[in-house]
């Protein structure tokens, strides 16, 4: 009985393990890439296609450089939905969450995000 319930424990978590691993570059390799990583940071290139759609992940604060214009839509855990307008050469700051990103527009866009991993990083 005891060897069910250990298999079933396993059986359990493994399943588990698509929705726990909310880390964009794990769920969606075709939008996300690692450009460089170290102990403090991780730099990731986001491209997007016209009208293309992610799934739900999750990024630590970070900085967002946006290396082209684009229109997207981002999808929160909570089903409310917020649009944004992005400005090539423009930069924004993010305290980091989970969200649904869309592009919403006919043009691919890109930009890149730079992760701060530690906490001292961000209380600096």
């Amino acid at each position: 009985m005891r060897r069910v319930l250990v298999a079933a424990a396993v059986v359990l978590v493994l399943s588990m393990l698509p929705v726990m691993a909310q880390d964009a570059v794990e769920v969606d390799s075709k939008h996300y890439k690692v450009e460089f990583e170290n102990d403090e940071v991780r730099v990731v290139r986001i491209t997007y296609g016209p009208h293309e759609k992610s799934v739900m992940h999750e990024h630590p604060a970070n900085v967002a450089i946006f290396l082209t214009d684009g229109q997207a839509r981002f999808t929160l855990p909570d089903g409310k939905t917020q649009d944004a307008t992005m400005k090539a050469g423009t930069s924004q700051w993010d305290g980091g969450g989970k969200h649904l990103p869309e592009n919403t527009g006919d043009k691919p866009f890109e930009l890149i995000l730079v992760e701060l991993k530690s906490k001292a990083s961000t209380e600096k």
